[in-house]
């Protein structure tokens, strides 16, 4: 028992010692500051999961031969612009054989350039400079139809065998009200407006065009048809072009009558009394947009694309889509559970369509979160401020935001994407009823409404500087007026003032090369009812964070709210209506920030 007990008291001792040592080593560690964690691996990017991506409207951005429309020898003239700019890629609007009924994309020949443009020599000459210069070139691909002057219409019109079924053609449908009238095959809308189909003496049926009477809508249940999109996707991937921006996606498939006793269905009415039958709105296109048929020929168009990577080698060769299309259905370009894999991205016109200048802090962050919340896992973030389609973006927000959204393009996760213009805050340029050429305004407008549906303010000629039609062209006159602001608004101006909207874009895009950016975590929070925050950290780098006050007013922040911020820290960019400027430092908790005013701030490592 003694012995038990001694052995009791040593083995107790023992542990006692433990203890008195253990509470030593944690004194004297309380005491010293913990060891740093080791930055984090950083794993090199494929180029275009980070790029900046410019959109060229190629007839607004330079003309070189005084005929007031821009062309691939303006463009490879001024391509040293986009490496000044920081900008990775461009994509041009549409530059094949077209009769430019809605100027470009309405194509009658995929495999050449159109005329006002140039020739095949100037596109190979400008791929070769942009490539040497670093550029990415993507063209903009357009799958859903083709001018009615090309060769497969004006063959599926004479019934050639091989291209009789090569577009959506439809017998006339009786009227039961007067025997020798004739109706088309159902009742959709063009989205220009008038019944999306026309009538065809020759071939006595009536085409489907789901855009203008030219453009006649493929049959992508045709397999001819899809072969076709091959061949041509590799003649120009053969030429050296990057990848595609595919356009009007949505609209490649429409109904199949097999499914409905052997016609077109009618879409249902929408029951808007403000829309006659004639009118985009007076239905509902549940038969001719979003059918879940159209993601299969995005998937076999990736496979096509990465088929083609792996055969030819070299950089990544990629497809964007375009859809306008609520946010499930516009995920599914990505892929679906089913492991199909889609584009690279699809474009996010979100802010487009759900954000203006009314639009607090909160919706921002909603519209921002929304997106990476559904977006699937491992998928790449794109954002969009303007394109060709809609006004531009100070327009439709207001003029004191173009910094914060710049910032905001930037500094988010993803591709940031640039429209022609917005590099320096051009805004829509005013055109008259007599000067619209847009095919959308004239269908669908007159005298007094044009003005809602015209595109033609957002693709008015770029102001590169104050002199005549600001350095767009040497002509009389231009394809659509220069904007009246050009003389105080323009690219020359900005790189001489010692602040600008152009200065800040460099810088911006200068800032992606940073980890943080490329590599980091993202959190965004309202700050107040207008003002948000947006931070992007990764240890042991810097971290950033952009301010932003959306709204018409003064806004009063507490910073201390902000997480990962530590003060005092240092403004990288302000506003350039901001009191403060790139250098000056923040350390006060409360900051008070103008309507519409923007910082980001650069903060110590988390």
């Amino acid at each position: 028992m003694k012995a038990l007990k001694v052995v009791g008291i040593a083995v107790g001792s023992v542990a006692i010692l433990g203890l008195v040592a253990g509470f030593i080593t944690w004194a004297v560690l309380a005491n010293r500051a913990p060891e740093p964690l080791p930055p984090p691996e950083i794993i090199a990017l494929d180029w275009w999961k980070t790029c900046v991506l410019y959109q060229i409207y190629p007839r607004s951005f330079k003309d070189s031969d005084g005929d007031g429309i821009g062309d691939l020898k303006g463009i490879i003239s001024e391509l040293e612009h986009f490496v000044d700019a920081g900008v990775d890629a461009i994509w041009m609007s549409p530059i094949f054989t077209s009769p430019m009924v809605d100027f470009g994309y309405d194509i009658s020949d995929f495999f050449d350039i159109h005329y006002e443009y140039g020739t095949m020599e100037d596109f190979e000459e400008l791929l070769e400079k942009a490539h040497s210069l670093g550029l990415k070139v993507l063209l903009d691909f357009v799958p859903n139809h083709a001018s009615n002057e090309s060769e497969y219409y004006i063959k599926s019109e004479a019934r050639d065998p091989f291209y009789e079924d090569f577009f959506v053609w439809a017998d006339a449908l009786p009227d039961p009200n007067n025997a020798s009238n004739r109706l088309p095959p159902s009742n959709w809308v063009s989205q220009f407006g008038g019944s999306a189909w026309e009538w065809n003496e020759a071939r006595q049926q009536y085409y489907l065009h789901q855009f203008a009477i030219q453009q006649v809508d493929f049959n992508f249940r045709n397999p001819a048809v899809q072969e076709k999109m091959f061949e041509i996707m590799r003649f120009w991937l053969d030429k050296g072009a990057d990848g595609f921006r595919l356009d009007a996606l949505p609209y490649l498939i429409e109904a199949n009558p097999a499914d409905h006793e052997g016609r077109y269905p009618d879409d249902p009415l929408s029951g808007l009394i403000q829309f006659e039958p004639h009118q985009l709105g007076y239905t509902i296109p549940i038969y001719t947009k979003d059918l879940i048929e159209l993601y299969d020929i995005v998937y076999e168009w990736r496979e096509f694309i990465d088929q083609y990577n792996e055969e030819h080698g070299g950089d990544t060769r990629v497809i964007f889509s375009e859809g306008y299309a609520n946010v499930t259905m516009t995920m599914l370009y990505y892929g679906n559970e089913d492991g199909a894999i889609g584009a690279h991205f699809p474009f996010n016109f979100d802010f487009i369509t759900d954000l203006n200048s009314e639009s607090n802090a909160r919706d921002f962050v909603y519209i921002i979160l929304r997106w990476l919340t559904y977006m699937p896992y491992g998928g790449i973030p794109n954002w969009v401020f303007g394109n060709h389609d809609n006004n531009r973006m100070p327009t439709r927000f207001r003029k004191d935001m173009v910094d914060g959204l710049n910032a905001i393009n930037m500094l988010l996760p993803g591709v940031a994407v640039t429209y022609q213009g917005e590099e320096i805050g051009m805004r829509d340029g005013y055109v008259s009823w007599e000067d619209t050429v847009d095919i959308e305004a004239c269908n669908r407008g007159d005298p007094d409404t044009y003005h809602l549906y015209s595109r033609d303010p957002a693709r008015t000629p770029y102001h590169w500087n104050n002199s005549t039609n600001a350095g767009f062209s040497t002509a009389n006159r231009t394809w659509l007026p220069v904007a009246e602001d050009y003389p105080e608004l323009n690219l020359a101006k900005q790189k001489e003032d010692r602040i600008s909207h152009f200065k800040n874009y460099q810088a911006l895009t200068a800032l992606r090369k940073e980890k943080t950016l490329s590599h980091g975590e993202y959190d965004i929070r309202p700050l107040s009812d207008w003002t948000f925050y947006l931070v992007r950290s990764l240890r042991t780098y810097d971290t950033f964070v952009l301010l932003f006050n959306v709204g018409d007013r003064e806004n009063t922040v507490d910073l201390n709210r902000v997480p990962h911020l530590t003060l005092p820290a240092t403004i990288y960019v302000a506003s350039i209506h901001s009191t403060r400027e790139g250098g000056h430092v923040i350390s006060n908790s409360q900051l008070t920030l103008s309507a519409g005013e923007a910082l980001v701030l650069r903060a110590v490592p988390i």
